[in-house]
């Protein structure tokens, strides 16, 4: 099968000064012996060690750790009962010749030796390695967004590797998904779309029940839960009852038997993933009932079984009247969701997108993550690049992410950022966690741009370490994927870190967004999402642009955040200008902090974008002899897409806003 392994290519390396410790793998523990995953863990590192270090290790089991001499040469893993670890954590610790990794579970032995070959791939030396590691938070989840003929819905990196023809698909690259996300420290996925209904009903029959078994036991095998996106109508769909509505006992007892059904054939199986009333999807609304009604009902039939129900917060209005200014999309998770803190079962989760909107290149941070506090919740990002160039323009997400991550929501006096309030810390909850939207595809190089694999790469080291950086996080993945060689390294970071500030700089200004084709998401349509009713809107016209979202003039969304963010959004000389047209409606000769006006920046940003572009291009250039050829040339088409695309924005925005306003560029530039 013709595809490359991303960062587990395993580049050789011929200089490596602790190849003696690596010469023999023991593994110490009854249990260990017999299990699959500790198998694999074993086998990744035989893998890694001969491909990167040409080392053959032999492997040995020792029932008790006592028969085993410490002083001696090798890699021991062993199972131990350390109360300082998390049931996924690990310790690695040189030990005069012997480097130990040791793990309370199965799964902490495997993420132990990831961390192992992760360090050994970057060329880092062992001696005096002592280190203890726990994950910062429990579900670290990705959402695909495949459907059964094989398409996948925002997916810009070839067709799917689970589905085609309505067949779910089992080869080698499934292992190597696999392994590709318990090197990262994913511990959960979910394989089907949630936005279409067809796959989501038929996947939970028998028809497909035993595959998806096999499926699920080559994902155990690497610490990895199934789960499935279902149809909330499906006991209409295929159980042939006239309603689903959540507190009938018909309902219900349908429920009951499906998922006992699942549970038979995959004993496995994690939960479901459900998206409920949003645009045009069925729910409990039709009945009179509340998201807490419906996802309690699936969740008291998964709790025998200690399965999950992920319940997406993404609801709104979308029959909006464009002519509307007081109905307001950004308010909709916070209104629908508020007023059922409390009241879901303890083995649901609410995941909220990081922003009010949807994967916009700048949002606001979501205030439901600052009013909820007595729910779990799940942070969902979008490593997808649906509205951040979809794999075509590079834009490196984690650095977003951090800003979204590290922001005070102010729900507590102390402790409270969203990484807190996801990792359960704030609240002392355990069923929370991360979730992304993924980037992946049957393309070559899994990603369609071989830089956006440093998005998939990126989620699952934030998910496992929110305290990481996005430049250390960048290092190892390119020190990984392609070379140690210094200059490659330190360019291909520096390209990663400007693409996202880059590429919000050609699209669209200060927060206001949505400025794309609508449907497919991609190239500039200022209007395009003007007049419709999805609730999208920037409100320009000869004056200037912006949504008033204050409570005092406009749609009252900025009072849904804590004090003392509520007040400093209200305000436009106190809102930070990144969001300014978020929340504001803002003349065109308004002064900036920087003494530009605001169509004047709207004209700079959008040169500088392009000529930022321009800057990446020559970079990558000057790495032409230090990568393989495919990679050089595969990532120069993109960019060369990208300076087209980043063109194309520059001068349709400069051009609508000139024709607004009748303002003239300072700097004489030619504006179409």
């Amino acid at each position: 099968m013709n595809y490359n392994k991303c960062w587990l290519n395993y580049n050789l390396i011929e200089d490596y000064s602790d190849k003696e410790i690596l010469s023999n793998i023991t593994v110490c523990g009854k249990d260990a012996k017999e299990s699959l995953i500790v198998d694999n863990a074993v086998n990744e590192l035989k893998d890694a060690f001969r491909k990167i270090l040409n080392i053959n290790a032999s492997c040995s089991y020792l029932k008790n750790e006592k028969e085993y001499d410490e002083a001696n040469l090798g890699v021991i893993l062993k199972l131990r009962d350390n109360q300082e670890l998390h049931s996924e954590g690990y310790l690695i610790k040189q030990i005069d010749k012997g480097l130990h990794i040791e793990a309370r579970t199965d799964k902490g032995l495997l993420y132990g030796s990831f961390d192992l070959i992760r360090r050994i791939s970057q060329g880092e030396t062992l001696d005096g390695l002592n280190l203890m590691e726990n994950p910062k938070n429990n579900i670290r989840i990705f959402n695909h967004w495949d459907n059964m003929d094989g398409s996948i819905e925002r997916g810009y990196s070839g067709n799917s590797f689970f589905f085609e023809n309505d067949q779910v698909l089992i080869n080698e690259r499934t292992r190597d998904y696999a392994r590709l996300a318990a090197s990262i420290g994913i511990n959960a996925t979910v394989i089907n779309n949630v936005n279409v209904l067809e796959a989501a009903t038929d996947l939970i029959t028998d028809r497909y029940l035993n595959k998806l078994a096999e499926m699920s036991d080559i994902f155990e095998g690497y610490g990895i839960k199934m789960y499935l996106s279902a149809n909330f109508a499906a006991p209409i769909e295929i159980g042939g009852l006239p309603v689903s509505d959540p507190l009938d006992k018909d309902v219900i007892l349908w429920w009951e038997k499906c998922i006992k059904n699942v549970y038979d054939k995959i004993p496995g199986f994690g939960g479901f993933l459900i998206k409920a009333d949003s645009e045009g999807r069925p729910g409990p609304f039709t009945y009179g009932r509340t998201h807490a009604d419906g996802a309690n009902m699936l969740a008291k039939a998964l709790k025998p079984y200690e399965g999950i129900l992920i319940w997406r917060c993404f609801v709104y209005n979308c029959l909006q009247d464009w002519r509307d200014y007081k109905t307001d999309r950004a308010r909709s998770a916070y209104d629908n969701f508020i007023d059922l803190d409390g009241k879901f079962d303890d083995n649901v989760i609410l995941q909220i997108k990081n922003g009010p909107m949807d994967f916009q290149v700048r949002e606001p941070v979501s205030p439901l993550f600052g009013g909820l506090k007595k729910t779990n919740m799940i942070l969902e990002v979008q490593a997808a690049q649906e509205y951040t160039g979809q794999q075509k323009d590079l834009c490196y997400l984690i650095p977003m992410w951090k800003e979204i991550l590290d922001f005070e929501t102010h729900a507590k006096k102390d402790g409270s950022t969203i990484a807190d309030i996801v990792s359960g810390r704030t609240y002392d909850q355990d069923k929370c966690g991360i979730a992304t939207v993924t980037n992946t595809g049957n393309d070559y190089n899994w990603t369609g741009h071989d830089l956006a694999a440093a998005n998939l790469y990126g989620f699952g080291r934030l998910a496992w370490d929110t305290g990481l950086s996005a430049i250390q996080i960048a290092r190892e993945w390119v020190t990984q994927t392609f070379s140690r060689d210094e200059k490659v390294v330190s360019t291909v970071c520096e390209i990663l870190m400007k693409s996202w500030p880059t590429y919000e700089k050609y699209t669209s200004p200060l927060g206001i967004g949505w400025m794309v084709n609508p449907n497919h998401h991609y190239g500039p349509n200022i209007d395009g999402y003007e007049y419709d009713r999805w609730g999208t809107y920037h409100r320009a016209d000869r004056n200037g642009l912006g949504v008033d979202r204050t409570v005092k003039s406009g749609t009252g969304y900025a009072g849904q955040y804590n004090e003392p963010l509520a007040s400093m959004y209200e305000d436009k000389e106190t809102c930070p200008e990144e969001l300014l047209l978020f929340f504001h409606y803002i003349k065109y000769d308004y002064k900036l902090k920087s003494g530009k006006t605001l169509i004047q920046h709207i004209y700079d940003t959008h040169f500088e974008g392009v000529e930022e572009v321009e800057d990446m291009i020559e970079k990558w250039k000057g790495l032409k002899e230090l990568l393989a050829e495919d990679v050089y040339e595969r990532v120069s088409m993109r960019f060369s897409m990208q300076l087209s695309n980043a063109k194309e924005w520059r001068d349709r925005v400069n051009t609508y806003f000139y024709r607004k306003s009748g303002v003239e560029d300072e700097h004489g530039r030619k504006i179409y």
